[in-house]
């Protein structure tokens, strides 16, 4: 665990010179939820933009030629890719933390009534749409690198595009709609076991590309 928070504490050196464009990332959608009045699309835009960032550490990985510091480490491949996860997760929630804290204010500056269950909702979506997104990309960026995987960095706008205007046409009345709807805790432990077995399965894919890679 001591190896997997050490490499999860080189990819937060490897992008301090992108903090401040990491947050600028989060100012748009505050905008963007203002304009729509809606949450949910708010905080999906804003794990939307965040999730685009994850390439930065591959790219400064690549561009700065560190496959053979990794290489020498006393870490193994696994552990670091673990790391990566794990770099990645955190920075998730706190572009999902600070979301969630910015737009219900701005939007009820503007007069929106925004409840308790609007702010789970918009929490579960942003959450899923983060790991949707990110499960491909982290994969997509071991196996072709950060030039060639740049393609994976348009899942998130691909992805929320299509959740945009998938959702609208999914009827109100439907049964599958109004249970979930009824039952936060019951849409909270869907997406939390989503989450966890699309991770899985993404972290076990990683694992394999940087195994058969030399390093």
């Amino acid at each position: 665990m001591n190896n997997i928070l050490k490499a999860a504490k080189l990819d937060v050196a490897l992008v301090k010179p992108y903090i401040k464009t990491i947050c600028f990332t989060l100012v748009l959608p505050i905008v963007f939820a203002a304009i729509n009045r809606s949450l949910l699309t708010g905080v999906s835009f804003a794990m939307c933009f965040i999730a685009m960032t994850t390439g930065y550490t591959f790219s400064v990985t690549e561009k700065n030629s560190m496959e053979r510091l990794y290489g020498i480490l006393p870490i193994k491949k696994s552990e670091m890719v673990i790391g990566r996860y794990l770099f990645v997760l955190v920075l998730g929630m706190f572009a999902l933390v600070i979301s969630l804290i910015t737009q219900p204010i701005v939007l009820r500056s503007m007069g929106e009534n925004i409840r308790v269950l609007d702010i789970v909702s918009a929490a579960i979506g942003g959450l899923f749409m983060f790991a949707l997104y990110t499960v491909f990309q982290i994969p997509g960026y071991y196996k072709y690198g950060a030039i060639k995987g740049r393609v994976f960095m348009y899942i998130p706008v691909v992805g929320f595009l299509a959740t945009l205007f998938l959702l609208p046409q999914i009827p109100a009345d439907n049964p599958i709609v109004v249970t979930i709807a009824n039952s936060p805790i019951l849409l909270m432990l869907l997406a939390i076991v989503l989450v966890v077995v699309m991770y899985a399965v993404s972290i076990w894919f990683s694992i394999r590309i940087m195994e058969s890679k030399e390093m």
